[in-house]
């Protein structure tokens, strides 16, 4: 089954309640069970032991703290450069650190980066590709794992926020969130989106809870600490996408996750050929 076919009938199951609500109490049991195999034992303790010391609590109390980007790119330097860094640089919150992983671009993506002449902008291409599967479903699924995750180990700032390489986010988001999880305490947000769909309109997918198909990577922004989670290449064997599967360890680990209203993305068809 095709990914529009499956996302047509995930809108389907979204606009009857009860089908929707047994479903998710599903998702949510085998979630629990895959959690408890895939997160350590020691990696959960560490996590509620460090959440209370002052290292952690410190990205709370600074007025502007750092907040980095961490964005995986492939051959899209046009967007890349055009749209979503340049989304990232209108932010009204200035004090970011945006560190762009290239999966072994072969493309103009170096030099259009280079050209945006900002020196929050770092930018790393890898030697050569990652080993994502043959399949193409599943190749989508984990696809950018292996720069996303140098990114990550890059990343300085107290906070963590990412955007896909061909998408856009409002100008106001970065400041709103930052006031929002400072006096929230929340670990984890998310919020609700714009999504384009196979005719070209534009629908709101509202996101009301911490679940699959509610939350996207573009969507999120997060304690430095969870930058210790990974993306994990073998995702796509529980037929799970990456951000998903590092989403739902996220979960697991008993986050505080507060969902904020606006939508600050816009979340883009794939269209690869419009980088040619």
């Amino acid at each position: 089954m095709s990914m529009n076919a499956k996302n047509s009938i995930v809108r389907l199951i979204e606009k009857v309640p009860p089908i929707r609500d047994f479903i998710n109490s599903l998702y949510d049991e085998v979630d629990l069970l895959k959690s408890r195999y895939d997160v350590g034992d020691d990696f959960f303790d560490r996590f509620h032991a460090d959440r209370s010391s002052s290292g952690y609590l410190s990205a709370y109390q600074k007025q502007e703290p750092l907040v980095s980007y961490c964005i995986a790119t492939y051959n899209r330097g046009r967007l890349l450069a055009e749209r979503s860094l340049r989304s990232i640089l209108n932010q009204h919150y200035s004090n970011l650190d945006v560190i762009v992983v290239g999966d072994c671009c072969t493309d103009d993506t170096e030099t259009r980066v280079r050209n945006l002449a900002d020196d929050r902008i770092r930018f790393v291409n890898l030697p050569e590709r990652g080993k994502y599967p043959d399949d193409p479903q599943w190749r989508w699924m984990v696809a950018g794992t292996v720069p996303m995750n140098l990114a990550l180990t890059l990343a300085r700032g107290d906070f963590i926020t990412h955007l896909d390489d061909d998408d856009e986010h409002s100008p106001d988001r970065v400041a709103k969130l930052i006031s929002f999880i400072r006096e929230s305490k929340a670990e984890f947000v998310w919020h609700p989106f714009w999504r384009e769909n196979p005719d070209g309109k534009w629908e709101l997918k509202p996101c009301h809870g911490f679940r699959r198909h509610e939350v996207t990577t573009s969507s999120i922004f997060y304690h430095r600490w969870l930058a210790q989670v990974p993306w994990d290449i073998n995702a796509y064997r529980y037929r799970e996408p990456g951000d998903w599967n590092r989403m739902r360890k996220f979960k697991y680990l008993g986050v505080r996750a507060a969902r904020y209203p606006d939508p600050f993305l816009r979340h883009y068809m794939e269209r690869n050929q419009a980088n040619k």
